[in-house]
């Protein structure tokens, strides 16, 4: 039962939300976060929140929604004409009313509440006007919020950019997470129609006068607009993001040490990570995206869903960002990798359940480490877990093309991705599978297969497989991928089928080699 409270200080209405566990750990201590606009963002998704905290993706927190006198002059940093005729100038009262919350509201939350009083775990968190003075929140005081969330913030106010390049930078204690719809200003004819390039080129120039790169989240949303319900749909990620241990960033250096500046853990523009509990499977699993730089087109972007991202993303996401280079590239793609929260590029256990029907040792060759089968038989309930939480996830983040969706496998995966053409034809439009173990439980997908062909046979989408094997793997991994394309071959369903044998290559360098024919066969 959600815990909220009214409470006012000096003049000041709050809202101020307590985590499940308040009353039942009284020794336990929180961080806040301070939130503009009478907290509307956490009042309406606060069971969303709720909802992360108990699968753990979110550590419980203290919300304070404040609510504002004026918010056109209590959120802007200096005063500035109006947009509109006949209305109010901008007042330019949000250092007064920054301090307010610095030295008055907040030690009151101390005095009152369990809290973490350190900066490190304070955030103030704002949209739109809100997000513009928890910008100047983070310039003023520093020493007070170490977290500063920015959700659509309007950069296009007059002398916020100038500001930004011409003043010392933000501090590098700080925090920073921005998002910005990509659509934001589009239809204005004022200056709030620079608000997309403002926002990215503050970004830049946060990185480019000192804070440090692992330190700040961007976040462009392809559709977004500007608009209350994007800005609490990137509410709760913010603070996922901003919470998360300091140990646990990509680069866990401390800035202050000078050899920060020039040591910095590699990462892949447009790629973004997040970790992702399944309701259906009660397994956790890391989701990797590759998010093209061009917008959108109309009908959206091409989408693959990758297995064993662990392995293979990084390289399937650096081949597309150059691949998709206009104005002679292919197609941009969305990439969305499904993997683990293991370091370990092949993470052996969790993959022979998810990408497996069951099979007893007896259905299976003995293991070349002499060690027994790890266990297995979770295909179907991994597949539930693609189709019915993780696609309608993707699908209400990025815009794209719900009839040019693929699934890539290899290996085990490969038989998976057979195993979902098979079995749950409708979810995807297209198939790889490289590699394939097709001898898995005794070449059992071809019982699967002969069990629903006649099904297939009066399936009204056309679907097409592209098979791929390396000419230097074990051969019966050639044959059963010949074999298995034959079959398919001589079948009249509405499956296309291609078969790609490539010359020189194994079982796992032929990974890099299908990757340009794949893009082709998955983007056209």
């Amino acid at each position: 039962m959600k815990h909220f409270e009214h409470v006012k200080v000096g003049q000041r209405e709050i809202i101020l939300y307590l985590p499940p566990s308040y009353t039942q750990q009284p020794d336990r201590r929180y961080p806040v976060a301070y939130v503009q606009d009478g907290g509307y963002l956490f009042t309406e998704c606060s069971n969303y929140l709720e909802h992360l905290f108990t699968i753990g993706e979110l550590d419980e927190l203290i919300l304070v929604g404040i609510t504002t006198l004026n918010r056109n002059d209590e959120y802007t940093p200096w005063p500035a004409e109006s947009l509109l005729p006949h209305r109010s100038p901008f007042g330019g009262k949000g250092k007064a009313y920054v301090d307010e919350v610095a030295d008055v509201l907040k030690p009151y939350i101390d005095d009152h509440y369990r809290t973490q009083k350190e900066a490190e775990y304070t955030a103030i968190i704002g949209g739109s006007f809100g997000g513009l003075i928890s910008l100047f929140a983070g310039y003023w005081r520093p020493e007070t919020f170490g977290l500063i969330g920015l959700l659509s913030t309007s950069f296009w106010y007059e002398g916020v950019m100038d500001y930004i390049q011409d003043h010392e930078g933000l501090s590098n204690r700080l925090k920073v997470f921005m998002s910005v719809g990509l659509c934001e200003g589009i239809y204005k004819q004022n200056v709030q129609k620079h608000m997309v390039p403002n926002t990215k080129a503050a970004a830049s120039l946060f990185v480019e006068k000192g804070l440090p790169e692992h330190s700040l989240r961007f976040v462009a949303d392809p559709q977004g607009t500007h608009d209350d319900l994007f800005m609490i749909q990137r509410f709760p990620e913010a603070l996922q993001w901003l919470f998360k241990k300091r140990g646990d960033v990509q680069n866990p250096q401390d800035p202050l040490d000078p050899a920060a500046e020039s040591i910095r853990e590699f990462s892949i523009p447009g790629t973004e990570v997040w970790d992702m509990k399944s309701d259906r499977t009660g397994r956790s699993y890391r989701i990797h995206i590759a998010k093209p730089a061009d917008p959108p087109p109309e009908e959206g972007y091409p989408v693959l869903y990758s297995l064993d991202a662990n392995a293979s993303f990084g390289t399937l996401a650096e081949s597309m960002r150059l691949q998709s280079r206009r104005p002679h590239g292919i197609s941009p793609a969305l990439i969305v990798g499904i993997g683990y929260d293991s370091n370990d590029p092949i993470v052996s256990n969790e993959r022979f359940y998810d990408y497996t029907v069951h099979a007893d040792e007896a259905e299976l060759p003995a293991r070349p480490n002499g060690e027994p089968w790890p266990k297995t038989g979770g295909a179907d309930e991994f597949l539930t877990f693609i189709e019915e939480e993780l696609k309608p996830r993707v699908e209400e983040r990025y815009a794209i093309d719900r009839s040019k969706q693929s699934l890539f496998g290899h290996s085990l995966g490969g038989f998976l991705s057979l195993y979902s053409l098979f079995t749950r034809p409708g979810t995807f439009q297209r198939y790889i599978a490289a590699s394939p173990s097709v001898w898995w439980k005794n070449h059992v997908l071809y019982k699967v297969w002969n069990d629903r062909e006649e099904a297939k046979a009066q399936q009204e989408k056309r679907l097409e497989l592209l098979i791929v094997v390396g000419a230097e793997e074990k051969p019966s991994m050639v044959k059963d991928a010949k074999d298995l394309y034959a079959l398919l071959q001589a079948s009249s369903t509405g499956i296309h089928s291609m078969l790609q044998v490539i010359e020189d290559e194994g079982h796992v360098s032929v990974i890099p080699s299908l990757i340009s024919p794949m893009f082709r066969f998955i983007t056209r």
